[in-house]
């Protein structure tokens, strides 16, 4: 597999997520040290240089560690200069582990090189012989995600759960998180048909 020349800092939670992104990614690289990036300024402040000079991707596990990791750096660096990539949930233990983790998923290390890509690509990744996409498209609202029945409503976290699934994406992300991430995604018309072919289930 062809490395990609991304233009963005990647973020990993850890040295051996690291290892499995440099396999795929040619780019800059830095670990978290798990929750260590909360008591180490240093690191924060090279990855909020980093963010300036190149931008951001966030590629953590999709457990409750990794949500507060990503839930740290969304509120410690500026937004305009992040993007977030998700693995999907897939249950499962890490050759390396003894036991797996406590809610039983893979983390990023435990993904395959085609679904590092893939969540990649998803985040908008600056790809190094690729056109980008500048057409200029408002973004999503919570307005829409509302009249889709995606949002606001008795039923609507279940439907969220079932786009989720659709889509390969974790089961953790808030309303919030999923926006962003749909943003960056699906288009509002693939969106639509989506929330319909749901809404029939």
């Amino acid at each position: 597999m062809k490395k990609l020349k991304i233009k963005e800092a990647i973020v990993v939670e850890g040295r051996y997520d690291k290892a499995a992104l440099s396999n795929i990614a040619d780019t800059v690289i830095v670990d978290t040290a798990g929750f260590g990036v909360f008591f180490d300024g240093e690191k924060l402040a090279l990855l909020r240089r980093l963010a300036q000079a190149r931008g951001l991707i966030v590629l953590t596990d999709s457990d409750g560690g990794g949500f507060l990791i990503r839930s740290f750096l969304k509120s410690s660096i500026d937004p305009a200069l992040v993007k977030h990539a998700y693995i999907p949930d897939v249950p499962g233990k890490e050759k390396r582990k003894k036991s797996p983790s406590k809610e039983g998923l893979l983390g990023v290390e435990g993904m395959s090189p085609e679904i590092l890509e893939a969540a990649l690509r998803r985040a908008g990744a600056t790809i190094d012989g690729e056109a980008a996409d500048t057409g200029c498209v408002p973004p999503l609202t919570k307005a829409e995600l509302y009249a889709m029945g995606l949002a606001g409503t008795p039923d609507s976290a279940m439907r969220r759960a079932k786009l989720q699934k659709v889509l390969d994406l974790p089961a953790g992300l808030t309303a919030n998180a999923l926006l962003d991430v749909l943003n960056a995604l699906v288009t509002r018309e693939e969106l639509t048909a989506l929330a319909e072919k749901i809404q029939k289930q």
